[in-house]
């Protein structure tokens, strides 16, 4: 089996008046692409939902300018409403993206897998591209709308060439490890959420992990997955979990955040869109000391 890939959901920089920062995300995800990470922007790490469509329009078209290379990306495109998803995704495809992560319609709860199947079976009928890749986002926890065994099944079989994969962010390896061997051989790819399960989850045929922490530490992850078979790898996935515990035990949007400008030098790193706050001063001088005490530091990131 080849080694796995990693997307980092690039966390999005603002400005002072909380409109998006084109040029700080170009250099972050040039940075990141330097480390060889994918590129998941729109993700939940990204505050993905807390953009609107243009705005994601906008940034998307700001990356293509800066030659950003979208065939890397996996942009987040599902919304609630299947006119945005469709628009979102449309625009993806077109300009190249490698495939599109969707989130299910998340608002409406307790909702059937015909409903959910009628959903995804939609947008693709009606985007009608055979460029279209789509990845389902799995994450109950956060969404309140999860994708059972039985409808990536049924969506993978009637869409093969358009179903390509999955995020599983769900916490539960029971679930990831149903799907993983279901669909084992089929060519299939699943994307665990954290990498905690990264090397347990590649040892079954995962394809790699999209990983909020891989905004920080995107080298260390591509290593495990490039070394996931050598005698090494539980020692380096020691090591991975340690760090992002540091992160799992405070708010990860912020605190990732807080991490960068500190690292970067770049106060404005910090800015985050209600309803999420910045941490406060003590919290980013206890987050500081933990990484400290790991031996961690970010490696020069650019501009």
């Amino acid at each position: 089996m080849s080694a796995g890939r990693v997307f980092s959901p690039v966390l999005t920089p603002f400005g002072a008046d909380l409109a998006p920062d084109a040029a700080r995300l170009v250099a972050h995800c040039r940075w990141l692409l330097s480390q060889d990470a994918g590129l998941a922007v729109f993700g939940t790490t990204s505050e993905g939902n807390s953009l609107s469509v243009p705005e994601k329009i906008g940034l998307l078209e700001a990356l293509a300018r800066a030659d950003i290379d979208l065939g890397r990306a996996m942009p987040g495109t599902g919304a609630c409403a299947l006119t945005d998803t469709v628009e979102l995704t449309r625009r993806a495809v077109g300009l190249g993206c490698h495939g599109v992560l969707m989130l299910p319609p998340f608002y409406y709860k307790a909702v059937t897998d015909d409903g959910l199947y009628a959903y995804f079976s939609e947008v693709i009928q009606r985007i009608g591209d055979r460029r279209l890749r789509i990845y389902l986002y799995h994450i109950p926890p956060v969404s309140g709308v999860g994708l059972s065994l039985a409808l990536v099944q049924r969506l993978r079989k009637d869409y093969p060439d358009s179903v390509a994969g999955m995020k599983d962010s769900g916490d539960d390896w029971n679930h990831t490890q149903a799907v993983l061997d279901a669909m084992a051989g089929s060519g299939f790819e699943l994307y665990c959420g954290s990498e905690v399960i990264l090397l347990a989850s590649l040892q079954r045929g995962g394809a790699g992990c999209i990983s909020a922490t891989a905004n920080v530490n995107p080298a260390a992850i591509v290593a495990l997955c490039r070394r996931w078979r050598e005698a090494d790898a539980p020692l380096r996935q020691e090591r991975l979990n340690a760090l992002r515990a540091v992160f799992d035990k405070r708010p990860m949007v912020p605190a990732l955040k807080a991490a960068i400008a500190h690292f970067r030098e770049d106060v404005a790193w910090k800015s985050i869109r209600p309803p999420l706050l910045e941490l406060p001063s003590s919290a980013i001088a206890g987050l500081l000391q933990d990484l400290r005490d790991l031996g961690f530091s970010m490696p020069v990131i650019g501009p």
